[in-house]
């Protein structure tokens, strides 16, 4: 069944099935210097298969990123030009044969202005994202679990885009600015607790009344979305 899923949401995400044996852990490590140039950096973020890590933890450099991974053709493509910072798992990724192991931990510049678009195939992605200058976040969601974390102190309006995939995520949302999501479901549920509920529109106290407002558009799949206010 494992195995059925992953080639399901590797397919969903482009990458080409084949079978491969897994070996020894192999370490990568990438730093980004700023660039000065640029007024919001994009990151863009595709995992077919693995766990992902993305937080705030850097002050001198735009990135650093750490891989672990003990399938070759896992190794991630990196690409960083004018304001635009991709990493990607190969197409070719696939099917493996014995216990698997990939798993990215991108740390951001927590000064730097940043848009992050983040894909996932199959596994867990942990966003610890209250920290960042964000500006837009957009989740697509494949197959697995997927916790973001937005409580801080964010100093302008933002925007969240989550589309919901097969299992469940769930948002913990900062609780001094307002905010304003409109959800659909798919097949699964959307929850909201701590807001109010109007049709699809759910908001918490502070909206209208706060100078910052978060807004998020949210599409729920075969699974559950939960947006936390607290």
């Amino acid at each position: 069944m494992r195995l059925m899923l992953l080639a399901s949401a590797l397919t969903l995400t482009g990458c080409v099935i084949h079978t491969e044996h897994a070996g020894p852990t192999l370490h990568k490590s990438e730093t980004f210097d700023l660039d000065k140039k640029a007024d919001v950096v994009r990151a863009y973020l595709k995992m077919g298969a693995g766990t992902l890590r993305v937080s705030g933890g850097v002050s001198d450099k735009l990135a650093r990123a750490d891989f672990d991974y003990n399938v070759p053709s896992w190794q991630p493509e990196v690409d960083y030009n004018e304001g635009t910072l991709r990493i990607t798992q190969p197409n070719g990724s696939g099917t493996h044969i014995g216990d698997t192991k990939n798993e990215w931990d991108v740390r951001l510049n927590r000064d730097v202005p940043v848009e992050l678009h983040v894909t996932t195939g199959a596994g867990e992605s942990h966003l610890d994202l209250g920290t960042l200058s964000l500006r837009r976040v957009e989740v697509e969601m494949g197959v697995g679990e997927v916790q973001m974390d937005l409580r801080g102190n964010p100093k302008h309006d933002y925007e969240v885009r989550i589309r919901g995939g097969v299992g469940e995520a769930t948002v913990h949302l900062p609780a001094d600015v307002g905010i304003y999501a409109e959800a659909r479901g798919g097949i699964g549920e959307i929850s909201a607790q701590g807001m109010h509920h109007d049709g699809n529109a759910y908001f918490n106290d502070q909206y209208k009344k706060s100078p910052i407002t978060v807004r998020l558009d949210v599409q729920g799949g075969i699974g559950s979305i939960k947006l936390i206010s607290d």
